[in-house]
């Protein structure tokens, strides 16, 4: 009798522990779906790891030691979608953001696009029009605007699409 009690309280705790396991799963699962399908950006926090997640995302450079201060934001609703990163690194980062992108220097185009872009604090317009924008687009449909800012260390991306 007590031996048939012991197996069946083992059982039950058994079981116990595969629906809670399973519950786990379930739930990281549909966070990763949820993070593919509409991936979090924390616009009101520097250095999180959804923002290191989408710094990797857009930008395809590692996060290296002098990369810091990531701020990102994304405005994806609607027909057309913009993303904006600001963070600090060095000359050497900055250069390889560059070349991944195929980024070129831009001066034939004088809007920065502040009227798609948002307001932050992280966000200095003021100091982005003073600085030399670098940029790609393909044929006029998506864009990437670039800057950077050697005396303070300070990059700025803008992704956007029409």
């Amino acid at each position: 009798m007590i031996s048939c009690d012991r197996i069946r309280n083992k059982s039950e705790q058994v079981a116990e522990k595969v629906k809670e396991k399973t519950k786990n799963e379930l739930r990281e699962q549909t966070q990763k779906v949820i993070d593919k399908v509409y991936p979090p950006f924390d616009h009101d926090k520097p250095d999180t790891e959804n923002n290191k997640k989408r710094f990797k995302d857009f930008l395809k450079v590692e996060i290296t030691p002098d990369v810091k201060n990531i701020y990102c934001f994304d405005d994806a609703i609607g027909i057309d979608a913009d993303y904006m990163f600001a963070f600090n690194c060095n000359a050497t980062t900055s250069k390889k953001i560059i070349e991944v992108h195929k980024l070129t220097i831009d001066s034939l185009n004088s809007d920065n696009g502040f009227g798609m872009q948002h307001d932050f604090e992280w966000w200095d317009k003021d100091r982005i029009e003073s600085l030399q924008k670098y940029s790609w687009t393909n044929e006029n449909h998506y864009f990437k605007y670039y800057w950077y800012d050697k005396e303070n260390g300070k990059a700025y991306f803008f992704d956007f699409d029409m």
